[in-house]
């Protein structure tokens, strides 16, 4: 299938997060130039957005007009663990607000190197007992992340289970990385198709992010958790990319696990291709499609 105009302007758009200014750093590099990249993205002016400390984990509020107050979407960003901000997926989360009508509640983690593992996941379980504290009911909250926000986001389920804490009602993973080895095929049979993920790249952000740790323990790679127990699932993968093999072993274990998995696969779809539904208009109907699969587990 040929690309489209617009997936090509994508594609290309994406290619510049690697051009950075050397001398900051690869890490603080990558970020500047990250935030560089969404800030080109048109931001939905309807949707608002307000600060908040989320269980002692900074946090903001991303609301489409006319969302519902009583259900909310924690959102978990990507970027390697170790790049990535509310600010770079306020646009995703705010169309994720508009197609879900719910809430958006995007967190801002801490990061390696500064923060590694297990940093992220216990900041994504001090502000799931926030939302909790705050009166939400678990079945009207879904957990949702991409790329590594995405591995994020079944690592604090399966932690949630393990403290004894009610799960959300839903939840969704854009383009999840669960090993973090790169042991999938589609690293190198997609290694010509992907776009800015490469195994290389992939392999360094671990590192980073495991700082010595088991690269196979289960609350940073949750290919190798027990996911017994967890709640409805929805994963999207583009066909292209080198993760692909990331989500479709999720989907298998998931399944074998007992879970209830959608697992959705987009033909020529590039990593996290939702970040430019402003652009795409396979982005926005991935979002479209994800904020239905909320709607319907979280009461909507």
């Amino acid at each position: 299938m040929a690309k489209t105009p617009e997936l090509e302007q994508v594609i290309a758009l994406s290619a510049e997060l690697g051009n950075y200014d050397e001398s900051q750093g690869a890490i603080e590099g990558l970020r500047r130039s990250f935030e560089r990249l969404t800030d080109t993205l048109a931001f939905d002016g309807s949707a608002s957005f307000r600060r908040v400390n989320a269980g002692g984990v900074p946090a903001e509020w991303v609301a489409a007009d006319g969302s519902s107050g009583d259900r909310a979407i924690l959102y978990l960003h990507g970027g390697g663990y170790v790049i990535g901000s509310v600010r770079t997926h306020r646009v995703l989360m705010a169309g994720l607000s508009k197609a879900s009508g719910a809430q958006t509640l995007g967190l801002e983690y801490r990061l390696a190197p500064e923060h590694p593992f297990p940093a992220p996941v216990e900041d994504a379980v001090a502000a799931y007992r926030w939302l909790l504290r705050e009166g939400y009911e678990p079945a009207k909250i879904a957990v949702a992340g991409d790329s590594a926000g995405g591995g994020l986001t079944v690592a604090a389920m399966v932690q949630l289970r393990y403290l004894g804490l009610p799960l959300p009602g839903a939840a969704v993973c854009f383009s999840p990385w669960v090993d973090l080895e790169g042991l999938g095929d589609s690293m190198t049979g997609n290694a010509d198709t992907s776009d800015m993920v490469e195994r290389d790249g992939l392999l360094f952000m671990a590192e980073t992010y495991l700082d010595g740790a088991d690269a196979q323990a289960p609350l940073a790679a949750p290919l190798y958790a027990d996911l017994r127990g967890l709640p409805p699932t929805l994963i999207q993968v583009g066909g292209a990319e080198t993760l692909l093999d990331d989500s479709t072993r999720l989907a298998d274990k998931a399944r074998a696990a007992g879970v209830a998995v959608e697992l959705d696969v987009w033909e020529d779809m590039i990593h996290v291709w939702q970040l430019f539904a402003p652009l795409l208009p396979e982005g926005r109907d991935a979002l479209d499609k994800a904020g239905e699969f909320i709607r319907n587990h979280t009461g909507g």
